[in-house]
């Protein structure tokens, strides 16, 4: 459970990286919304404790449970909802969706924890089957143990987690050693099929998409036709070109502040980074992304040298799931994709969502304390 380490292979660079945007974070949420800022704070701090314990706990011990984590995740999403028989056990509303748990006054988002816990249970899974991955028997059952959870948060609903999770599982397919034929015959099915999808959702009848899903890709691709929907996003842009090269500073009350006059709703979440545009201006923008690149780096680096293949799952799955809601949400708050709701890490408010992040990255630490050399 818990082995004799080296002090000299902790990675203390990557925590450096983590707390330096972490406490960016903090300081724009509580200049977006100064109510809240005590909560990420305590987030903080929770992640913080979450983070040491995991990273001198022996990830390879941990990982003989895989199939207790796979049943425990299923659980809780089976709390939160049961999928098309519309029972939610446990599951509290907030904006239309049922999304989070409430237990002995404790309300936190599983499906934030189910990022983590899946990239667990598939380090383990694809190590074990590596070797005949590329067999349809086990990349069908990788399929099945995928969707179950994913139908689960899909129907919450939940799309733009539904949408990360694709990602971070074909980011472990890859590197579990998907091969390249079935990627490029993946990609010649995958490119027409995409182009038929576009052009049926785009239909003002579809039925493919939910109606709240169907209004933000028409905000995106026409925001005049739609103004209601796209005020938000529109918004945003304006607000991340109006901070210029330094940003109109922190907590300023500026009168054309688009945060000041609530043009932007929930700006702590997802439109964090039109707070940070704004008021840290273009420097403060390129610091954030800076360090986002650098904590990915780091990750991918620690599981190159990881001293088995699950522990370079376990970098590779969070280096991916880190790296591309970063990308997500930068996206989205610059016009760049339409609208999906996907928060910005370490940044964005949402204490589950930052002790998730640093469990994920007190994994990344401990497989770094057991590099190839031991």
């Amino acid at each position: 459970m818990f082995k004799q380490y080296q002090l000299r292979d902790y990675r203390f660079r990557l925590i450096f990286y983590v707390y330096a945007i972490s406490i960016i974070g903090i300081l724009v949420i509580g200049s977006a919304r100064k109510s809240v800022q005590s909560q990420q704070i305590v987030g903080l701090a929770l992640g913080t404790i979450a983070m040491l314990v995991i990273s001198v706990l022996d990830y390879t011990w941990v990982l003989k449970f895989y199939w207790l984590i796979y049943v425990f995740n299923l659980a809780l999403l089976t709390l939160v909802q049961i999928p098309f028989v519309n029972i939610r056990p446990l599951g509290k509303m907030v904006n239309g969706a049922y999304r989070w748990l409430n237990i002995a006054g404790f309300q936190f988002q599983p499906s934030e924890l189910a990022k983590l816990l899946l990239i667990l249970f598939f380090a383990k899974f694809l190590e074990k089957y590596r070797e005949v991955l590329n067999t349809w028997k086990i990349l069908s059952l990788s399929a099945i143990l995928f969707g179950i959870p994913a139908i689960f948060i899909k129907e919450q609903p939940d799309l733009s987690t539904t949408i990360s999770l694709i990602f971070i599982f074909l980011v472990l397919l890859f590197i579990g050693g998907l091969s390249y034929k079935l990627i490029a015959g993946a990609i010649a099915v995958g490119a027409p099929a995409a182009v038929i999808f576009i052009s049926l959702i785009l239909q003002p009848d579809q039925k493919i998409l939910d109606d709240y899903a169907f209004r933000r890709i028409m905000a995106w691709l026409n925001p005049t036709k739609y103004a209601d929907d796209a005020y938000q996003q529109q918004n945003s842009i304006m607000a991340i070109g109006s901070g210029q090269l330094l940003g109109k500073g922190l907590n300023n009350n500026s009168v054309s502040s688009v945060k000041n006059g609530s043009f932007i709703a929930e700006p702590q979440t997802d439109f964090i980074f039109a707070v940070a545009g704004e008021e840290l201006g273009f420097i403060g923008c390129a610091t954030i992304i800076l360090l986002i690149a650098l904590i990915v780096i780091e990750c991918i680096w620690i599981g190159k040298r990881s001293r088995d293949f699950s522990g370079t799952l376990i970098c590779c799955g969070v280096a991916g799931y880190i790296g591309f809601q970063s990308f997500v949400n930068i996206c989205v708050a610059t016009g760049i994709m339409p609208n999906t709701g996907i928060p910005l890490p370490f940044v964005s408010y949402g204490m589950t969502s930052m002790v998730t992040l640093f469990m994920a990255i007190g994994f990344v630490l401990n497989v770094g304390l057991q590099p190839k050399k031991y």
